[in-house]
């Protein structure tokens, strides 16, 4: 099986920065497109960053400019680098990759989730 787990989130000041890994683990054959998402209280779950599986990058608008995507494919690790945070960036933020395991075909995987807290 295929597992995202993700590190890197925390408490920081307003206009600090963080980087969040998503590490995949298991039966990998090939990883496709990779995206973050998050989900803030009270709010449905949006997606703020996609690297597709030929090099474009998409951000939401609200993170252009400060949030940055980017993956290592020997470590099978997605990065979100994150400047000039905000208090309305505070949520729990998500990896999603779709990953393709020998023998099958592209599926989504997601990550567990990890807070993210932007506060004075």
């Amino acid at each position: 099986q295929v597992q995202l787990v993700e590190s890197g989130g925390g408490l920081v000041q307003p206009g600090g920065s963080l980087r969040l890994s998503c590490r995949a683990s298991g039966n990998i054959f090939r990883i496709g497109s990779i995206s973050w998402y998050r989900q803030a209280p009270g709010k449905q779950r949006e997606v703020i960053a996609t690297l597709t599986s030929d090099g474009n990058e998409l951000y939401e608008d609200s993170v252009k400019g400060r949030f940055a995507i980017s993956r290592d494919n020997a470590e099978n690790t997605m990065y979100l680098q994150m400047n000039r945070l905000r208090p309305v960036d505070t949520a729990v933020y998500y990896c999603n990759a779709d990953i393709r395991s020998l023998g099958t075909y592209f599926q989504p995987y997601w990550g567990q989730g990890i807070q993210v807290t932007v506060s004075s």
